[in-house]
């Protein structure tokens, strides 16, 4: 009984943020500094309108690349037109944060990681190192 408290509980919450990332919060345009031979790039997806939790992966993941100054990071709107490919490609149809290896096609979804963790500065830094230097071997 216990466990499906908690299992229910955790559904709900998964549910509340995936719902919260459609707030009117703020609007941002795709931004990418790309290098063509590049051989991780992170990308970072969303809605045109974006909750608290959604800004902050945001901010961490920039916060992040500090330390890693040739992965390029792409911040794509999914509700673009111009960017309906791309979100496809990814099967992204709101916040989604993915590692991607243009020259292999891997990707590495990071989607749950990122909302898991956006409250926890430290471990979001940490973790998404770690990511990277996993994917990058």
């Amino acid at each position: 009984m216990k466990s499906k408290k908690i299992i229910l509980s955790f559904a709900t919450l998964m549910m509340l943020l995936f719902t919260a990332c459609n707030s009117d919060a703020q609007i941002t345009k795709q931004t990418s500094n790309a290098a063509p031979d590049a051989k991780i790039e992170v990308i970072q997806f969303h809605s045109e309108h974006r909750c608290v939790t959604c800004i902050k992966i945001e901010t961490l993941t920039k916060e992040t690349l500090k330390a890693y100054p040739n992965i390029p990071f792409s911040l794509v709107n999914v509700d673009d037109e111009k960017n309906e490919k791309k979100a496809e490609q990814f099967e992204a149809t709101g916040t989604a944060l993915f590692l991607y290896n243009p020259k292999t096609g891997e990707k590495k979804d990071l989607t749950e990681f990122a909302f898991m963790n956006a409250g926890n500065k430290e471990k979001f830094l940490e973790g998404l190192k770690k990511e990277i230097s996993q994917f990058g071997n």
